[in-house]
């Protein structure tokens, strides 16, 4: 088990695009650089005056990378120091001993924060290294032996942690988004299901009246056809969107009728607590189940979280418009309560509804409303071509 655990460890991957260099990247090496010039200049008995305080003013610099590439900054800067304090101990005595070399901890800590498993591990041979050139040159006793290395490990495990951490946080937003995906599959059985039962009926009917009418046989053929393309755009505006899924749609959708446009006003009825709900639409004509089983559940989790999250809110408006081309959905409420992407009736929150949109080709957006209330848009076109 014990090597099982270790192989997981090492073979763990680097952090994939990690963040660019920002201008607090260039003050942090500024306010560096100043403090080791400063020591250097101020500090009296300092093995060979300033000039040390020189070469860790330049190793700064080193933080520039420290994300880019952990491993190769730790050891350069901690290689460095080492040689300095050896080379000090052999010639004047005693190490370096800088003050300003505390900028270790930051690469420790981008170091397990961004570098693969294995890297980490030659890492902590550095670390090791470090360590035991420190306690080399200037011992103290064992209270400061351990006391040194606990100060060393904890920004690794800080940066372990907050490493761990992001990781579930977006390993728990691909799962919402699966689960968007998956609702939007079982959307695609029901209204394919609709569609294809609509053409067996007609065809059905096509054959027994085609013997007597043949009128009436084309009649249900102009049916058929008109069935079908309805089914094909249904499918082309979804199955597209569903191929990076990570994983397979439920095998046995249910057959229950899927919220859509129709059931919204329901929603200003749902619950008897909260603000009123005033919920208003126009120029809906010819949206497709698809798209309006995403405003429905768009408009169900935003009413939701503003009845509940909404202090003092004294209503929640609701608009619907349509242009031909795109359908806008738009929830305010006047409510004083602070809102976050992860407040959610059901677990989806914003993350959820941002998907659904986002997979039907629209965008959603939501935040503060001015100076009071919060406010949630989706823009999806009329129908669902995913872009």
């Amino acid at each position: 088990m014990s090597n099982g655990l270790l192989a997981s460890l090492l073979s763990e991957p680097a952090v994939s695009a990690p963040p660019r260099r920002v201008w607090r990247d260039w003050a942090l090496v500024g306010v560096l650089s100043a403090a080791a010039l400063l020591e250097g200049l101020l500090r009296e008995q300092l093995v060979w005056g300033p000039w040390p305080m020189m070469a860790v003013a330049l190793l700064g610099l080193t933080l520039l990378w420290r994300r880019q590439f952990p491993l190769a900054m730790t050891t350069i800067s901690m290689g460095t120091f080492i040689v300095l304090d050896q080379v000090a101990r052999v010639v004047e005595g005693e190490p370096v001993q800088a003050f300003a070399s505390a900028f270790l901890l930051i690469h420790v800590y981008a170091l397990f924060r961004w570098a693969s498993g294995r890297h980490c591990a030659y890492g902590l041979i550095v670390m090791a290294a470090a360590l035991t050139s420190g306690l080399m040159v200037d011992w103290t006793g064992i209270g400061d032996a351990i006391g040194g290395a606990i100060v060393l490990l904890f920004p690794a495990v800080l940066g372990a942690e907050v490493r761990h951490l992001l990781q579930r946080r977006d390993l728990a937003h691909e799962k919402v988004k699966i689960a968007e995906r998956e609702l939007l599959a079982r959307e695609l059985h029901d209204t394919v299901a609709h569609h294809v039962s609509a053409i067996a009926v007609q065809a059905q009917a096509g054959r027994v009246v085609g013997v007597k009418d043949p009128a009436a046989a084309l009649d249900a053929l102009a049916i058929i056809e008109s069935e079908a393309s309805k089914t094909l755009a249904e499918m082309r505006s979804i199955v597209g969107t569903l191929r990076d899924a990570g994983s397979d749609a439920p095998a046995a959708a249910e057959l229950a009728p899927q919220s859509g446009l129709a059931d919204i006003p329901g929603l200003a009825h749902a619950a008897a607590a909260g603000p009123p709900v005033r919920i208003e639409m126009r120029g809906v004509e010819g949206v497709g189940p698809t798209v309006g089983a995403a405003l429905y559940r768009v408009a169900q989790e935003s009413i939701t979280n503003a009845r509940r999250h909404a202090v003092d809110a004294t209503r929640v408006s609701v608009r619907i418009d349509g242009d031909g081309e795109r359908v806008r959905l738009v929830i305010d409420d006047d409510g004083v309560g602070h809102r976050t992407a992860s407040a959610s009736s059901d677990g989806f929150g914003l993350i959820g509804m941002t998907e659904r949109a986002e997979l039907l080709g629209g965008a959603l957006e939501a935040g503060p409303n001015g100076d009071r209330g919060w406010r949630v848009a989706a823009t999806i076109p009329i129908d669902g071509a995913a872009s």
